[in-house]
């Protein structure tokens, strides 16, 4: 539990780093302070004083506390090295490791270091994180947003990085309402791939499962529908399915199972939001007696390594995975770069990078099963 001048310091301190409270500006008078936090004169001396001693805002004899100036032109002149942050939802599974590794593995031999940091897909965990960076001196930031279909309320901290001058570009996904510099995959023609491949199949009856709090999963959603439209094939709202995070290990099975329990508009295919979910959703159609692709086909996205883990080896969309965490090395350091030498002629762009359907044995074309008898 915090103690009250902890509390009041890590407001303060919250209020600098979301950009609240300008450099130079006024914090407040003790009085002020006292009135705001309703704590004693004692606890608020104490806050303040280790904030002056952190650097964060210092005191002017008879004018009051004033917030220090911790912009990156500022932080230069204290010595500033080849740093770079990175926050993604998560580092240890599933493709991250491969993205990452690229992107360490670039900026390496740039001669930058990275410091990590994880938020979990959650948004309080992001504000923790963003907290850090910007308490100390990352020359540029490397960002995969949290639950980015969703409203964010960390959007504060984004503009507070601009104003004091550190770069950053976002990764698989991008929160819209600050339009920065990208790198993703047109998740939209994926989701739309994923599902044309399955009608040419001769599916109708298709279940598409994808996450909602990611733009990722609204977006391959977006494509799920646009080719049934483009194909002419009726889509039954039935049969889309959308969970979040916390959801995706037990929505995704209870919703699979309901949906096959009905014999006789039971659906003949399966899009699923990642190879994550496929590899899940294969335990459930085992304890269903079900043969792949024969009976129901699956198609995953992302081309893990778990397409490929499993006797079922997944039809799937390709994700660029060492190639983009490598581009989003190049993309920080031309940004840096740009910063430091604004006459640059050439703008940093952002990389939408095509899917590629990988074909392999967990779809085929319906019917299969009565026309091998």
């Amino acid at each position: 539990m915090r103690t009250k001048y902890q509390f009041v310091k890590d407001e303060i301190k919250s209020k600098i780093l979301q950009g609240f409270i300008q450099p130079h500006q006024k914090v407040g008078s003790e009085n002020e302070l006292i009135k705001k936090y309703e704590v004693s004169r004692h606890t608020i001396r104490k806050a303040i004083d280790d904030l002056v001693n952190e650097g964060w805002i210092y005191k002017k004899q008879g004018a009051g506390t004033f917030c220090a100036d911790r912009s990156v032109n500022k932080l230069v002149k204290e010595g500033r090295g080849k740093n770079i942050a990175v926050i993604s939802t998560y580092f240890s599974n599933y493709i991250f490791p491969s993205i990452f590794r690229g992107t360490e593995g670039y900026l390496s031999e740039q001669g930058y270091h990275m410091t990590f940091y994880s938020t979990n897909n959650n948004l309080e965990q992001e504000q923790r994180c963003l907290e850090n960076v910007l308490s100390q001196k990352f020359d540029g930031l490397i960002v995969e947003p949290t639950k980015s279909a969703l409203p964010n309320p960390n959007i504060n901290y984004y503009l507070n990085l601009e104003r004091i001058g550190i770069p950053y570009v976002m990764i698989n996904a991008f929160y819209d309402e600050l339009e920065p510099i990208h790198i993703v995959m047109d998740d939209v023609e994926g989701g739309r791939m994923q599902t044309k491949h399955l009608i040419e199949q001769g599916h109708e009856k298709i279940l598409g499962l994808f996450k909602s709090d990611d733009t990722q999963g609204t977006n391959r959603m977006k494509g799920f529908i646009k080719a049934h439209r483009e194909s002419g094939v009726p889509l039954r709202p039935q049969y889309i399915i959308t969970y979040t995070t916390e959801t995706e290990n037990t929505a995704t099975v209870e919703a699979l199972y309901e949906k096959l329990q009905d014999s006789n508009d039971r659906p003949t295919a399966i899009v699923c939001y990642n190879d994550q979910l496929a590899i899940l959703l294969l335990d459930v159609l085992r304890d269903m007696k079900l043969s792949i692709p024969e009976d129901i086909s699956i198609i995953g996205f992302d081309d893990s390594f778990l397409s490929v883990a499993s006797e079922v080896k997944l039809t799937t969309i390709r994700h660029p995975q060492e190639e983009m965490g490598i581009m989003a090395g190049k993309t920080i350091q031309q940004l840096i770069e740009k910063k430091n030498n604004p006459s640059m002629v050439e703008d940093v762009q952002s990389v939408v990078y095509e899917p590629e359907l990988i074909v392999r044995h967990s779809t085929s074309k319906i019917g299969m099963k009565e026309s091998n008898r």
